[in-house]
């Protein structure tokens, strides 16, 4: 591998992201709570960048640029979906937060465990949460990889970021935990709006007529692109995607989103971040732009998710191609070090169910570095392995989401039974629906498997609330108490077990 300036700066600039990182540590742990949530005192200048930090992934930079170069107009779904999802959380995660305050949640299994007085249905949803969350971990070592590949022009230099980048960023989370995330997401924010807009300007500079030029050419040449007409990406496709998308991250379905609300020190910090975020959208646009001017100086059948980077080696000197790289490597390593918060603690806490402060946190550190390890396993042997799982990330993660709204209620009225009986069956339908080869046209899967779970919820409610007593007594529930309803529990009272785990409020 030659050390030419594009590849001295993306190594550089990974290294100092993780020093960044390890300088986030402030006081000894001696427990999980510290490292999942600190002390639940993050004003609304940090939060915003953990949030922002979680949501802006590899994907900005490599996906939405591809889907604009196949599907034009289409990858405009990435900007109604997250506005959707910043309507819902100014209202669901105060709420997340108030709860989490309350029971001493750290997990999102653990808001299921309380909430539904349900063990059994704190465990089912760690496994769910982690299984769908590991895919995702590999698509972001996997895309980081590529993006060295395509910036230096060297397979092997991609190998070797994959595997420096897994081992620095597994380094600052189990030193620095949440904090140090925090630490690396403000200056990957920083570097990823720097990176956009310069990578705008030596794309646009290099048309004729810049912005305007470029779709005066696109509705001559290629008006398809400017509707939903290409394949794979129409008018069923955008609106299903943006649902499954809008209501997934919305809700709080993702376990490592989890983290950051609950260490929030109030619901206004969220609520405003809620309200100012949407300014991230105008960054998004970037990468569409991209994806089109791509339309014109690359090849058809170039792969999509090397246009963004493609073009900035064709526009740009080395030294800035590195620097676009090294944004483009950070908004891997944040939402990384996030995913592997969130797969450790679900494992640990809510399915091992480990007890005391210590053990928890050996075993957390533990499983953190099995999953870093094999997702990067994965994604340099078999890259391709999970990439069917891949696409069940959102949509089988979705499947929390109607258990997560009644759940949010001031008092919970539906039974765990319904609420684990859902959640199955829209696992389930979405396996059958992705690996059966059951043709639905473009829909996303997500969808009909979501309409399955709510019907099936819904059913064994209406069931349950026919025969309380029997369904009750099938299930082992004390006599004369409905499962999952709080009325003979005080609001804010919490079943998650070792009360010395819990975090005191700052």
């Amino acid at each position: 591998m030659s050390l030419d300036p594009t590849t001295v700066v993306t190594l550089i600039g990974i290294v100092g992201l993780a020093a960044v990182g390890i300088g986030g540590r402030r006081r000894k742990q001696d427990g999980i709570g510290e490292w999942t949530v600190a002390k639940r005192g993050f004003g609304a200048f940090t939060t915003w960048f953990l949030q922002a930090g979680e949501a802006f992934t590899t994907f900005s930079f490599l996906g939405l640029a591809g889907i604009a170069f196949g599907g034009g107009v289409a990858a405009c779904f990435a900007l109604c979906y997250l506005s959707i999802n910043l309507i819902l959380q100014y209202f669901t995660m105060p709420r997340m937060r108030e709860l989490g305050v309350q029971g001493g949640y750290l997990t999102q299994a653990d808001f299921f465990t309380d909430r539904f007085r349900s063990p059994l249905l704190g465990k089912v949803v760690a496994v769910v949460g982690a299984v769908f969350l590991l895919p995702y971990l590999q698509l972001q070592i996997t895309g980081l990889g590529m993006i060295v590949e395509l910036a230096t022009g060297s397979a092997a230099g991609g190998r070797l970021s994959m595997v420096l980048a897994t081992v620095l960023t597994v380094g600052f989370v189990l030193w620095s935990g949440i904090r140090g995330i925090a630490r690396v997401a403000y200056l990957k924010d920083f570097l990823m709006v720097i990176g956009l807009i310069v990578l705008a300007v030596g794309v646009l500079a290099s048309l004729d007529g810049g912005l305007g030029g470029l779709f005066t050419t696109i509705r001559e040449e290629r008006p398809a692109l400017l509707g939903f007409d290409q394949e794979g990406y129409d008018t069923a496709w955008f609106i299903s995607a943006v649902v499954i998308s809008g209501i997934g991250g919305g809700l709080g379905t993702m376990a490592h989103l989890w983290p950051p609300v609950l260490a929030a020190g109030s619901g206004r910090a969220l609520r405003k971040n809620a309200i100012w975020l949407p300014l991230y959208q105008l960054a998004l646009m970037i990468p569409v732009i991209v994806g089109f001017a791509g339309v014109l100086g690359l090849a058809p059948d170039s792969p999509g998710n090397a246009v963004a980077l493609t073009l900035a080696g064709q526009t740009l000197p080395g030294w800035l191609v590195g620097l676009v790289a090294v944004a483009a490597a950070s908004a891997a390593m944040v939402p990384s070090a996030a995913i592997i918060v969130g797969i450790s603690s679900l494992v640990s806490r809510n399915l091992l169910g480990v007890r005391g402060d210590r053990a928890q946190l050996r075993v957390t550190h533990a499983v953190a570095i099995a999953a870093a390890g094999l997702a990067l396993v994965l994604g340099l042997a078999r890259p391709d392995l999970l990439s069917n799982l891949l696409l069940l990330t959102y949509g089988g993660l979705t499947q929390l989401a109607p258990a997560i709204v009644m759940g949010l209620a001031r008092r919970v009225r539906l039974s765990a039974t319904a609420a684990l009986s859902g959640i199955l069956t829209g696992v389930a339908v979405l396996s059958w629906l992705t690996f059966g080869g059951v043709d639905i046209g473009t829909v996303d899967p997500g969808l009909p498997a979501l309409l399955a779970n709510i019907a099936v919820t819904v059913a064994v409610e209406a069931l349950r609330r026919r025969s309380p007593a029997v369904i009750s007594a099938r299930l082992g529930a004390p006599p004369g108490r409905r499962l999952g309803e709080l009325e003979d529990e005080p609001e804010g009272r919490s079943t998650v077990p070792e009360p010395t785990e819990r975090i005191r409020s700052t």
